[in-house]
């Protein structure tokens, strides 16, 4: 019979001690270890005492190579997030907050490759087959090759799957189910591992996708999404605020794929729906002639979108200490710019209160974006208004200077189809190169930040 081991075990971070203790050594977290159950097996593998079989090494060359044969799904936003469809026996793992679209947009897709001819066979841990009838046929997700079952011990998942033999399956979500070989509880750390390792070796014999579904906090406390990061293919995370009906998927880690790719989708009583012109609904209600609103480019993966960063600068009502809030902006950047431009441009912004918003709910990170949020946040603070029709793309370095952005040429096409007029770039650049004679865009090159100020207020 097997020895049962108990290791404690955190929540948050995975770190295993044969003890409990009160904080985490790995990640500091206090009360995060939980203990865990483990049944000791004895290893069948006898170690040879000779070298590796020669024939297991061999040249790179001469090894052959795989076709990525794809799965679209129909959902082309989707598709587009997975670098096309979906790989034959890769791991998906579907990661966001709870009731932000995620079962949704799984079910939607499926429903859509079944409808093409593919047997699809959707497992939720967390709803019966009526509820999920009920939700299929909201969305219009109903057809006979879209197989659903209410399971929780993942053995009995993986024997559904031999009965079956789908050609991609649905774990909803993987918080929810358990393996007998664990006395763990659904949900903790060490299930949530050795359940997605059973479904990775799975589908890798199978050559057959699987689908993985993990609610996650925004901190990342819940186990699920940051601890299986390394075992899946690709790890792909749906982001909104509860106040925005607009969703992105956006593609952190994929083998299959370039990354950061996102997919735009707007939540409507009928399901997801893509936004195919994601730029145009990020501008539509954008005010004119108002300080503190500046638009600037962003890449995602291979597509550049057009946002407004809104600025507001007000007089501190706190004594020596103004705050500092930022919306789908880094906070830390945020006031790296402030003492650039206290600094650089002698403009006193040390007792005001700043606060960034990217609208439309979309977060921002890539650089290009410096000189745009700080253009905004002067404009705000002079009470002085941008045209309408320029766009500011740029990284601000600490000297004060504007350095050159990655794939320019793209930004500028973008901003030409939606109709801009002037844009203010790097000195760097080479204007012939990135724009034709025909182009109705201006190019106003500039070296420093204060050029740039002087170019559009």
């Amino acid at each position: 019979m097997a020895k049962t081991l108990t290791e404690y075990v955190c929540q948050s971070c995975g770190h295993r001690a044969p003890k409990w203790l009160g904080k985490c050594p790995e990640c500091e977290g206090w009360n995060t270890l939980a203990e865990e159950k483990v049944k000791a097996t004895r290893s069948s593998r006898k170690a040879d005492n000779g070298a590796i079989d020669g024939k297991a090494v061999q040249p790179v060359t001469s090894v052959e190579a795989l076709t990525q044969n794809r799965l679209v799904t129909g959902i082309g936003e989707f598709d587009r997030t997975l670098g096309g469809g979906l790989v034959e026996g890769s791991l998906v793992l579907i990661g966001g907050d709870p009731g932000i679209g995620k079962s949704t947009l799984l079910l939607q897709s499926m429903g859509e490759m079944a409808k093409s001819g593919a047997k699809v066979l959707y497992v939720s841990g967390e709803e019966s087959p009526a509820q999920i009838k009920l939700r299929a046929d909201r969305l219009g997700a109903l057809s006979d090759n879209l197989l659903v079952c209410s399971e929780i011990c993942i053995e009995d998942v993986l024997r559904v799957v031999d009965q079956v033999q789908p050609d991609a399956l649905v774990l909803d979500s993987i918080q929810t189910f358990f393996t007998a070989d664990l006395q763990s509880a659904p949900g903790s750390i060490g299930q949530v591992r050795e359940v997605a390792f059973k479904i990775f070796q799975d589908v890798k014999k199978r050559a057959m996708p699987a689908l993985l579904i993990g609610h996650i906090t925004k901190d990342g406390a819940i186990a699920g999404p940051k601890s299986l990061e390394h075992i899946v293919d690709t790890v792909i995370y749906f982001e909104g605020e509860k106040g925005h009906s607009y969703r992105i998927l956006r593609a952190i880690k994929n083998r299959f794929g370039s990354t950061p790719e996102i997919g735009v989708f707007e939540m409507l009583p009928k399901g997801l729906v893509g936004v195919e012109n994601p730029s145009d609904i990020f501008l539509s209600e954008r005010p004119a002639d108002s300080p503190g609103s500046i638009i600037v480019s962003s890449m995602e993966g291979s597509r550049p979108l057009l946002v407004e960063v809104q600025a507001l600068v007000t007089s501190s009502s706190s004594i020596g200490m103004p705050r500092r809030m930022s919306a789908g902006f880094d906070h830390n950047r945020t006031s790296l710019l402030v003492a650039i431009m206290e600094k650089r441009l002698g403009l006193n912004l040390q007792g005001e209160d700043i606060f960034i918003n990217i609208a439309g709910g979309l977060k921002i990170s890539e650089p290009a974006v410096d000189m745009g949020v700080a253009a905004a946040i002067a404009g705000s603070f002079r009470n002085r208004s941008v045209d309408p029709h320029t766009v500011m793309i740029g990284e601000v370095g600490l000297t004060g200077e504007v350095r050159s952005v990655m794939q320019l040429e793209a930004r500028l096409a973008e901003a030409e189809r939606l109709g801009f007029k002037k844009c203010v770039v790097p000195h760097s650049i080479k204007e012939d190169r990135l724009i034709n004679k025909s182009s109705s865009l201006r190019l106003v090159p500039v070296k420093t930040l204060s050029d740039a100020f002087d170019t559009v207020f």
